[in-house]
C-alpha cells in the first residue's frame, strides 16, 4: 500500500465503487480516495467508506496523482472542461468511459497542438463488480513505467488486465470482455429455460446452469488443453453431446457469434465517431 498516493474518482457510480471497493486500504488509504459526483447518496456512501467527496470539481483535484473518469461518455466532454483546469504536469489520467478515443480525450484535457499524453483508457467490464472482471488497457506514449504499472494496480485490485496496442484493440476487447458478459447471461437463460422445458423445476435449472458454467470455465481455464479438446472429450460420436451439438453446428453457432462480436466492434467505432465529434 502506498500511504503517498491519493486517487481521485470523477463520477461515483458502480463501476467508480468496485475500484474503490479494491483500491481502499489495499493500494493506498481509503482517506486517499476523493469523488466528484453530484448526487448526495453518492456522496455520502463515499463518505461512510472514508473517502471524501464533492459535489463539484474542487481543489482537492490537484493533490490526486491519478484521475479515474467513469462518466457517462455523452457527459465526458462537459466534465473534462469542468476539472482541466486542476490539473497538473504529472496527473496520470485514467477513463473508463466506453465510446471516448483515447486520442479524442487527450485534445479535450491538452492544450491547442498538444494533447495530453499521460493517459491511458481502457474497458472494464461488469463482473468487476464482484472483483472478476477483465479490464483492455491502453497507454499514450506520455504514460511512462511507472504509470502503465499505477493503471494496472489500479484495474487488477477488481479482476485481470490485458494490454493492448491502440483503440483499435479496444474496440476488440469490448465486443469480446466488454460486451461478453450479456452474451453468456443470454446463454445462462437458455439453458435455464431449455432445463425447465425437459421437465426440469426453475430452481433446479438455474442451479444446474450456473454450477455447469462455472465448473466448465474452471476446467477451461485449469486445463492445458485447448477447449476444442475438452469438448472432443465429452462427445462420444452418436451421444448425448454429440446429438445436441449437431443442432449448434446445423445453427451456424461459431458464425453467430462472430457476427454478434462484429456488430459490437462496429458499433464501438460508431459510437467512438459520434462522441469525438
Amino acid at each position: 500500500m502506498n500511504p503517498d498516493l491519493s486517487i481521485a474518482f470523477i463520477g461515483g457510480g458502480n463501476m467508480a465503487t468496485a475500484l474503490a471497493t479494491g483500491l481502499a486500504d489495499n493500494i493506498c488509504p481509503a482517506g486517499n480516495l476523493h469523488v466528484v459526483d453530484p448526487n448526495a447518496a453518492v456522496q455520502d456512501a463515499w463518505r461512510q467508506r472514508g473517502a471524501t467527496a464533492a459535489a463539484a470539481p474542487d481543489a482537492a483535484l490537484r493533490a490526486c496523482k491519478i484521475w479515474l473518469y467513469a462518466v457517462k461518455p455523452q457527459q465526458m466532454r462537459e466534465v473534462v472542461a469542468a476539472t482541466r483546469s486542476w490539473l497538473q504536469p504529472d496527473t496520470l489520467i485514467i477513463s473508463v468511459a466506453a465510446g471516448i478515443r483515447a486520442g479524442t480525450l487527450a485534445d479535450w484535457l491538452g492544450e491547442p497542438g498538444a494533447p495530453w499524453q499521460n493517459l491511458v483508457r481502457c474497458m472494464p467490464n461488469t463482473p468487476a463488480l464482484v472483483g472478476a472482471g477483465v479490464s483492455g488497457l491502453i497507454a499514450l506514449p506520455g504514460v511512462d513505467a511507472a504509470g502503465r504499472a499505477l493503471a494496472e494496480s489500479l484495474l487488477a485490485s477488481v479482476g485481470q488486465v490485458v494490454w493492448v496496442a491502440d483503440d483499435a484493440g479496444l474496440d476488440a476487447v469490448t465486443a469480446l470482455s466488454g460486451s461478453g458478459p450479456a452474451y453468456v447471461f443470454l446463454f445462462i437463460e437458455s439453458l435455464i429455460a431449455g432445463g425447465v422445458a425437459v421437465g426440469l423445476t426453475p430452481d433446479q435449472a438455474r442451479q444446474l446452469a450456473l454450477g455447469t458454467l462455472a465448473g466448465a470455465t474452471k476446467l477451461a481455464e485449469q486445463a492445458a488443453e485447448p477447449p476444442s479438446v475438452l469438448r472432443e472429450r465429452v462427445t462420444s460420436k452418436g451421444g448425448t453431446t454429440y446429438a445436441a451439438l449437431q443442432v449448434f453446428e446445423q445453427a451456424n453457432l461459431r458464425d453467430t457469434v462472430q457476427q454478434a462480436m462484429q456488430a459490437a466492434a462496429q458499433r464501438s467505432r460508431e459510437l467512438a465517431d459520434e462522441f469525438g465529434q
